[in-house]
């Protein structure tokens, strides 16, 4: 398990726009213009083997129970090479995403092209944007990591979400988020 963090995109950027199958709703083309939500929206770079994403998923889905009536959407994107990866392919998407019980939509980037486009590098990787899709926010969802033996807490999402809320600034101090490098093809 190679601990690796993420880049840290410039605050500001535009949310790269994305189209991409949702295994989940019979592969389904969804958007990013159809899923953001009315007032934010998280982005999350994820898979379905990584145990970083394991170690947090609960507490991810819960927050997206309390945050998402508020007008917060989250969209997770695995874009992991299945090939060398078999476990995050799209069928294992829909069990995972059933196993782990999580509504926000799960899509797949198979060409990889969209984590590019974010300068996306862990899994889990944390894009938060505003209601005009401006990154406000990327880094970690908290400061536990598999086997530090710190809480789960959501505590760096939660600041974030609350903050834009409040219609407040976001906090200068952002940790990168760290955890297992995407999969990259050859």
């Amino acid at each position: 398990m190679a601990d690796t963090f993420s880049k840290m995109l410039a605050l500001g950027t535009k949310a790269p726009f994305f189209e991409l199958p949702n295994p989940s709703h019979s592969n389904e083309m969804q958007s990013l213009d159809d899923l953001k939500g009315e007032k934010g929206t998280l982005v999350i770079f994820m898979c379905n083997h990584c145990p970083f994403v394991l170690h947090i998923i609960d507490k991810l889905t819960e927050l997206y129970e309390d945050y998402q009536e508020q007008g917060i959407e989250f969209i997770a994107i695995n874009s992991n090479n299945v090939d060398k990866y078999p476990a995050d392919a799209p069928e294992k998407m829909i069990e995972f995403q059933v196993e782990r019980k999580f509504d926000f939509p799960y899509l797949y980037d198979e060409s990889q092209a969209i984590a590019k486009a974010y300068d996306a590098a862990c899994t889990p990787d944390f894009f938060f944007f505003d209601e005009k899709l401006d990154l406000i926010y990327r880094g970690q969802m908290d400061d536990s990591r598999p086997g530090n033996q710190k809480e789960i807490t959501g505590e760096d999402l939660i600041i974030a979400f609350e903050n834009l809320l409040a219609g407040g600034p976001q906090e200068e101090l952002q940790k990168p988020s760290m955890g297992c490098g995407i999969k990259w093809k050859d």
